[in-house]
């Protein structure tokens, strides 16, 4: 009996061995995908926090998103168009032409207007920045006028950055001013006079 029993011992404790080894191993390994999972979160909320800045300076540079989006329905349109042709389009030239594909081309114009019409019923940017400094007593910094339209537009989003560039361009227009205390820069409307100066120019034209 203490023959057989040797060997066998010696063989568990090789099973236990190479289990806990495996079992470290294993642990080793979740540490280190859960480590890169963290990793990878913490760079897609960058990279989406980026998407909207980005957004939101194209929206105040007036640049639409229409062109990136007709191309998936170019693509679906253009996918059944020969199907129709190649077998259908036989027996209907037989019939008539009065059944074809110009129907299902028409309720397309409609919605493409109408989401054009939602896009320009919006004020942009530009024109709400416009509003909130002429409406200002003192002047305020591009934080505080962000918030403010926030607070006045829930259903938008306001990024400081994007706010600041479209306060300096306004500044490089002469559409707004710029102050410094200290560190810190404010904005107000142009003064009376520069206002007065651009309405008499149209004024002359005529």
């Amino acid at each position: 009996m203490p023959e057989t029993t040797a060997p066998t011992t010696e063989l568990t404790s090789q099973y236990v061995a190479q289990v806990t080894g495996d079992l470290e191993r294993n642990v080793k390994e979740q540490e280190r995908l859960s480590a890169e999972i963290a990793s990878l979160r913490e760079q897609l909320a960058a990279v989406q926090h980026d998407h909207t800045v980005l957004v939101n300076v194209q929206q105040a540079l007036g640049v639409t998103e229409a062109p990136v989006q007709p191309a998936p329905e170019a693509e679906s349109a253009a996918v059944p168009s020969p199907r129709q042709k190649t077998g259908a389009a036989r027996g209907r030239k037989k019939a008539g032409k009065s059944t074809g594909a110009p129907k299902k081309a028409t309720p397309k114009k409609p919605v493409a207007k109408s989401a054009e019409a939602a896009k320009a019923a919006q004020p942009t940017l530009v024109e709400l920045i416009r509003r909130h400094l002429v409406g200002l007593e003192e002047p305020r910094s591009a934080a505080e006028i962000s918030a403010a339209l926030g607070q006045a537009h829930p259903e938008r989003q306001f990024a400081d950055k994007v706010v600041r560039v479209t306060l300096e361009g306004l500044v490089a227009k002469s559409q707004a001013e710029r102050t410094k205390q200290g560190r810190s820069v404010f904005y107000t409307a142009p003064k009376p006079a520069d206002a007065s100066a651009a309405e008499e120019q149209p004024a002359v034209e005529h």
